[in-house]
């Protein structure tokens, strides 16, 4: 298969080389050259469109948020806005397993020690963790903070987060931090000679996540489950004072911060940092965030970013904010604004607080200060206004494994090792199960969130350009179409012919005449110039059938030409960028991309054409496949260079797919085998090649 990366990649990788969506490289491994960059007039019609959902979406679960006018009712919203987050990361343990934990030494420092911990926040998956702790008279407890940290290759040894963890300790207050997944002692992707295989966290987190969903898990649940595990050892403690225990954290770690707000109800104070802001400012700016940042099916269950901070109140919490971050600070005031609006319900407006800080983003001296002295103004810790002096350790000194990675030393296993597991369970789970024809494709219409279709209404169709000139297309005419799927989404058309073609696509002339429907993988400009086969089908056309390539949204035409990377297939491109929001709509890309193959489908056989053929190749296969089986003018599907099946992206560790092309949870109940099979089920044929 084509999607899958080889030793000789994988060592590449390892010294350097970028991920493959983010090269010179397509979807196979080859290289690509200008000719492949499409016609793209279109740059902005996936943006706006999600925009568009998001400003709606907005308004309707404010004016809930703002309608609260008695303390029941914001009670009531607080137990709410609880239950909808528990449904969101799920699934979490529904055990605790033995956190197994470790003393694996101690720094003797003036005011404080340093321990470096281990601990299993699930069987053999190994946590690293420092715990600075005061110096304390004996039998005295301290406040205890849980610290996370943002996207440091090196975790938890990073200057600033060691810095705010000293800086607690040296006032009085304990501190716990720990290593994120795919970061400083815990990294999920080695080579043979323990370098590390991609070398940015962002993409380690990618590389995990997105192929995690294939089997309905979150990697921000087992990030945030890391967290609740820590909060678990710290209070087995004796030191800590279980009535003070706090967590803070900056940008990935603001993140996690915000989450384990949500999550987590023993907190008694939080303080986020560099993360809060609103959903519609993220996507309006264009900023895309690692998979961990964008639980799926959030915005399905009405969570906007305030909502985790909610679930708090009425505990102090203080949202620290930059002036010249990339996290919009517009947005942080407005998430300040909804929560007063709740804390003064509660009787505490006084205990939700924001803090502005005048520089970038990061977790730089002001903020810290600003967090110490909020956590200090409710424990008691210390009356310090300042940050005390601090000294810098080297990561060495801090590392809780010999070699500091526990995959080397420990063995540990990986996310991906768990991922692997459950697809191999699942897998075994279907082959148990029966179900009709009927039945399967009921689920997968299901999966794919498909809207209702009207086959009868008339479709909004577009001519967007009569001729051209030469573009090397295996005939002299074209005409482009737009075919209207959604507000704001269409699919574009390109049809071929001998002679000039003007107003609509030319009418089905009796019961012979078929249509054949090119589904672009990445754009149809390119694939009718530079696909042999696709040139070869077309000749073959008699004069009676009809020919059209699509370009299915944010495809070719539509390509979006949005947020800072230069290639929109990079890990962390526009693709991704609407794969993820789509994800947490509940409305999967994917099944974004088969609802415009469907809609061109009933376009045809609006014209007349009873029979229609569909091809592809590669990534374009899965809209092609899924459309085939909900649609029953299909008569022939024919896929190039296709993926097997995502239970093989699931069993391999190191893959190229995008998340745009996957589908959460959906190994759980159905495979792309099930699909084609239903395709031939109903009497279709299928040419795989």
């Amino acid at each position: 298969m084509h999607w899958f990366i080889n030793r000789r990649e994988l060592s590449q990788l390892a010294c350097g080389a970028c991920f493959a969506f983010g090269t010179g490289q397509d979807s196979h491994g080859q290289s690509r050259d200008s000719s492949i960059l499409p016609f793209n007039r279109f740059p902005r019609m996936v943006q706006e469109h999600y925009v568009s959902q998001l400003r709606v979406w907005e308004r309707r679960w404010n004016s809930k948020k703002s309608a609260l006018s008695t303390r029941q009712e914001a009670e009531d919203f607080v137990r709410d806005v609880r239950n909808r987050i528990a449904k969101s990361f799920a699934p979490l343990p529904k055990k605790k397993s033995p956190l197994n934990a470790q003393i694996q030494g101690v720094l003797q420092r003036d005011l404080y020690t340093v321990e470096k911990i281990l601990f299993e926040s699930r069987p053999k998956f190994f946590v690293t963790a420092n715990l600075y702790l005061p110096k304390v008279d004996a039998g005295v407890k301290v406040p205890g903070v849980i610290g996370t940290c943002g996207h440091s290759a090196n975790g938890k040894c990073a200057e600033a987060y060691q810095s705010f963890a000293q800086g607690l300790a040296r006032q009085g207050t304990a501190c716990l931090i720990y290593d994120p997944i795919g970061q400083g002692e815990r990294a999920q992707y080695l080579n043979e000679s323990s370098q590390l295989v991609y070398r940015g966290s962002t993409e380690e987190h990618n590389m995990a996540g997105n192929q995690m969903e294939l089997v309905g898990e979150f990697l921000g649940s087992w990030r945030a489950w890391d967290g609740i595990r820590a909060l678990d050892y710290l209070q087995t403690r004796p030191e800590i004072d279980s009535h003070h225990l706090g967590v803070t954290g900056n940008s990935g770690g603001g993140t996690m911060t915000t989450w384990l707000l949500g999550l987590e109800e023993r907190w008694t104070m939080g303080a986020p940092a560099c993360f809060v802001t609103t959903w519609r400012h993220n996507l309006e700016n264009e900023l895309p965030q690692d998979n961990e940042q964008c639980p799926p099916r959030s915005l399905f269950y009405g969570l906007d970013h305030d909502d985790y901070l909610a679930a708090m109140a009425p505990k102090p919490v203080i949202i620290l904010a930059k002036e010249r971050d990339y996290f919009d600070v517009r947005g942080a005031q407005e998430v300040y604004e909804r929560l007063r609006h709740l804390y003064r319900l509660l009787d505490a407006e006084d205990q939700i607080q924001l803090h502005v800080g005048p520089t970038t983003h990061g977790y730089s001296q002001e903020n810290r200060e600003a967090m110490y002295r909020f956590f200090n103004s409710i424990t008691g810790a210390s009356q310090q206004q300042s940050e005390p002096a601090l000294i810098i350790e080297k990561d060495e000194d801090l590392w809780c494994t010999p070699h500091g990675q526990v995959g080397v030393d420990l063995g540990a296993k990986s996310v991906f090792h768990f991922t692997s597991e459950k697809a191999r369970t699942y897998a075994e789970q279907r082959k148990q199960s029966s179900r009709s024809p009927s039945d399967l494709q009921t689920l997968i219409r299901g999966t794919l969130r498909l809207p209702a279709r009207d086959a009868s209404t008339t479709a909004r169709v577009r001519i967007l350009r009569s001729s051209g000139g030469d573009r090397g297309y295996p005939k002299p005419f074209w005409i482009n179409y737009a075919v209207e799927s959604e507000a704001q989404i269409q699919a574009v058309c390109t049809c071929l012919g001998e002679e000039t073609l003007y107003s609509r696509l030319p009418l089905a002339t009796g019961p012979s005449a078929k249509a054949l429907v090119w589904v672009a993988e990445r754009s149809s400009d390119a694939e009718l110039r530079e696909q042999p086969e696709l040139r070869k089908w077309i000749e073959q056309l008699s004069p009676s059938d009809v020919f059209l390539a699509v370009d299915v949204r944010g495809v070719g035409e539509s390509l979006p030409g949005t947020t800072s990377q230069r290639d929109p297939h990079s890990y962390y491109g526009a693709d991704y960028f609407y794969a993820a929001y789509a994800n947490m709509l509940n409305r999967p890309y994917l099944g974004g991309k088969t609802f415009d193959v469907l809609c061109v489908l009933d376009w045809l056989k609006s014209c007349g054409y009873q029979e229609i053929q569909l091809a592809s190749q590669g990534w374009g296969t899965l809209p092609t496949t899924l459309a085939a089986t909900q649609h029953p003018a299909v008569t022939k599907v024919t896929l190039l260079k296709g993926l097997d099946s995502w239970h093989e992206i699931a069993l391999s560790e190191h893959y190229r797919w995008p998340l745009s092309h996957m589908l959460f949870g959906v190994l759980e109940h159905w495979d792309l085998p099930d699909a084609r099979e239903l395709i031939t089920n109903q009497g279709k044929q299928l040419v795989l090649a």
